[in-house]
C-alpha cells in the first residue's frame, strides 16, 4: 500500500449503507440470502467508496478460497491450451478462479503441488503424468481433492477423468483397415504416461485381431511435440524408403508434423502414398493444410466431470479416490484417410 492510503474496508460500506457487516459481506457472496433492497443499498454504498471486498481476508474465515490449481505437464500439445480455455470458462460460471501452474522438465508433480499448498486451493487438476502417493495423502489429509485430467495414475490413490483412450485407438484402427492399409507405424508420446500407451494399445490390439502381424507395426518415438513428429517421420523413413500404408500419431500435433516432414520433404502425397490419423481433434488439425482424420476427445463433458469430481459445492463430502471415468471418443473422418474400401 502506498504511503498516506487508506483501504475501504466493508465497515465503511456498512456505516454508509446503513447495515451490518455481515450484510455487506452477503451481497458479494452469490447465492447468498439477502433482501434485494439491502443488497441494493451496500452496491451502491460500495461503488461511491470504491470497495472491492478482500477475497484473502474471507478465505481465513471460511477455510475456502474458491482458487482451483490447474498443474500443466505438457505445452508441447496445443491440445492442452484449449482444455485450460475450457476449465476457465467453466470455473468463471462457477464465481471460481484458476491458478495455473506449468512443470518444467526438472520439476517434478509433487514440487509443484508442495508450492500451492500455501494458497489454500480448494482442489487441484492435474494433467502430467507423474504423482506419489504420499503427495495424494497430503492433499487429503487437508481437504484438497486432486483430480487427475485425461490419465490416470496407477497405486496412487488419486482419480480422475479421461477419453477412453483405447477404444479411440481402435477406432483409428479400424478406419486405416477398412481403407485397405496392410503395414502401419505409430509415432508415439510420454513414455510414462497412461495416454499414449492405452491410446497405443487399444490400436495395437485391434490390427492384430484383423490379422496384421506385430512385424507389420512399427513405432516411433514423437515426444508428444510437433517437433517430434517431424523426426519420427524422419526416422521412419530412415529405417524404410517405403512409408507404411498408415501413421498413427498418438495425438494430432505429432500427425502434424509428420504430415508436413512427409509431404514437403519427401515428396509424399497423403493419403495417396500414406495415410496419417491423429488423436484429439485440436481446431488446428480441422484446418484446410491438414483436414486430419482424428479421434475427437469430448472436452466439455470431460471438464464438467472433472469439477464434479471435486465436490466444489460440497467441500465436506467424501472423496472417492477411486473413481476412473472414461469417456467415449468420436471418430472425426477426414482427408486423410481415404473413404472404406467396399466389400
Amino acid at each position: 500500500m502506498r504511503e498516506g492510503s487508506i483501504r475501504t474496508t466493508s465497515f465503511d460500506v456498512a456505516a454508509l449503507a446503513g447495515v451490518s457487516q455481515s450484510a455487506v459481506s452477503r451481497a458479494f457472496k452469490p447465492g447468498s440470502s439477502i433482501a434485494a433492497e439491502t443488497r441494493e443499498k451496500v452496491l451502491d454504498a460500495a461503488r461511491k467508496l470504491n470497495y472491492v471486498p478482500n477475497s484473502i481476508a474471507s478465505s481465513l474465515t471460511t477455510h475456502r478460497s474458491n482458487i482451483v490449481a490447474i498443474i500443466l505437464g505438457d505445452l508441447n500439445n496445443p491440445f492442452y491450451t484449449h482444455v485450460l480455455q475450457t476449465f476457465g470458462r467453466e470455473l468463471q460460471a462457477l464465481n471460481r478462479h484458476m491458478l495455473v501452474f506449468t512443470l518444467t522438465e526438472d520439476m517434478h508433480t509433487d514440487d509443484a503441488i508442495m508450492q500451492l499448498l500455501p494458497y489454500q486451493v480448494d482442489g487441484v487438476i492435474l494433467t502430467s503424468a507423474q504423482l506419489s502417493t504420499r503427495m495424494v495423502g497430503m492433499c487429503h489429509d487437508r481437504g484438497i481433492p486432486v483430480v487427475l485430467f485425461n490419465r490416470y495414475i496407477p497405486n496412487t490413490g488419486a482419480f480422475g477423468v479421461r477419453c477412453d483412450n483405447p477404444a479411440g485407438g481402435r477406432q483409428i484402427a479400424e478406419a486405416f483397415l477398412a481403407a485397405g492399409a496392410r503395414t502401419f507405424a505409430m509415432i508415439t508420446g510420454d513414455p510414462k504416461g497412461t495416454t499414449s500407451a492405452d491410446r497405443a494399445t487399444g490400436f495395437v490390439d485391434r490390427l492384430l485381431d484383423a490379422g496384421i502381424p506385430r512385424s507389420a507395426i512399427n513405432s516411433y518415438e514423437g515426444g508428444s511435440s510437433y517437433e517430434g513428429g517431424v523426426e519420427a517421420a524422419k526416422a521412419m523413413m530412415a529405417n524404410d524408403a517405403t512409408p507404411p500404408d498408415a501413421i498413427f500419431g498418438i495425438n494430432d500435433i505429432m500427425a502434424m508434423g509428420a504430415m508436413d516432414v512427409l509431404r514437403i520433404e519427401y515428396g509424399l502425397r497423403v493419403p495417396e502414398d500414406v495415410m496419417v490419423a491423429g488423436f484429439d481433434d485440436i481446431p488446428e488439425g480441422a484446418r484446410l493444410p491438414y483436414r486430419l482424420t482424428t479421434v475427437r476427445q469430448p472436452i466439455n463433458r470431460m471438464v464438467r466431470a472433472t469439477l464434479d469430481l471435486l465436490n466444489l459445492e460440497n467441500p465436506d463430502s467424501s472423496v472417492d479416490i477411486a473413481s476412473d471415468l472414461p469417456i467415449g471418443g468420436h471418430l472425426v473422418w477426414r482427408n486423410t484417410i481415404p473413404p472404406a474400401k467396399s466389400e
